[in-house]
């Protein structure tokens, strides 16, 4: 069996990679219905509603949970994961993109005060607020427990 039928044969991957899709899709529509533009790159990139990452972990643990049982180690591995994930997304990468927001604020003052510096723009929008991730988590439990495994 090569790779690509191995993966494409396996439901619980099969149902993360769709949650991640319509995740990611959502984001798409959401900033076209509020921004009234097309961003593309809101497909393949991190950060904004609802938050992807959540929604592919808590899709794998439920999807898990559902085929070896809630109280098996391998789903208690999955539900940590997640937690972990979500914790990360609302946490570490939101505080990154915050000072990226500042050291970028910073970047233009300085560029802008006529010093000779190599304008560098820093990727702002990288982790979720705690909304975005709870909104992430629901959709892939959601998917998880709908999916067919």
């Amino acid at each position: 069996m090569g790779f690509i039928s191995l993966i494409t044969s396996n439901p619980v991957i099969n149902a993360t990679i769709i949650s991640w899709f319509i995740t990611q899709f959502l984001k798409v529509v959401i900033v076209l219905l509020t921004e009234k533009k097309f961003d593309y790159e809101r497909f393949v990139g991190a950060g904004g509603m609802p938050s992807s990452h959540s929604a592919t972990v808590c899709t794998l643990s439920v999807c898990i949970g559902r085929t070896l049982g809630f109280s098996s180690p391998e789903f208690a591995i999955a539900f940590v994961f997640s937690l972990i994930i979500m914790y990360d997304a609302a946490g570490v990468r939101r505080a990154a993109g915050q000072q990226a927001t500042v050291l970028n604020k910073m970047l233009d003052n300085w560029y802008n005060s006529e010093h000779e510096f190599t304008e560098i723009e820093l990727k702002e929008l990288l982790g979720h607020t705690p909304l975005q991730v709870v909104v992430g988590a629901v959709i892939g439990i959601l998917i998880g427990l709908f999916a067919v495994i």
